[in-house]
């Protein structure tokens, strides 16, 4: 897996995941999320490069979306990845990740 995040002068945080969301990867992409939400900047996951999900990739997507909301910071999902896109089906979550900006 690859977490690659970037911003653009005032533009949001952009973490792009690439490879597996994972138990595997669980650690890593939590510290990247946990670091971007400290920033109060907004958010913006492009998880189209995911080839796996599971449970613990979802739970950390779940995690984002709460903190955000906690701290006020925008969150938004760029791209879903059809991996990404199954497990939250499989979880009933895929409404909850919409494209729209989440609050």
């Amino acid at each position: 897996m690859a977490i690659i995040t970037s911003r653009d002068g005032n533009a949001p945080v952009r973490i792009t995941v690439q490879g597996g969301m994972t138990i595997y990867e669980a650690a890593e992409f939590k510290a990247h999320l946990l670091a971007a939400l400290d920033t109060g900047a907004a958010l913006e996951l492009d998880l189209g490069e995911v080839d796996e999900a599971d449970s613990a990739g979802v739970q950390l997507m779940l995690l984002a979306r709460r903190e955000a909301a906690r701290t006020g910071v925008a969150l938004h999902v760029a791209r879903l990845a059809p991996a990404v896109d199954e497990a939250l089906d499989r979880w009933g979550l895929r409404a909850a990740f919409a494209a729209a900006p989440l609050h």
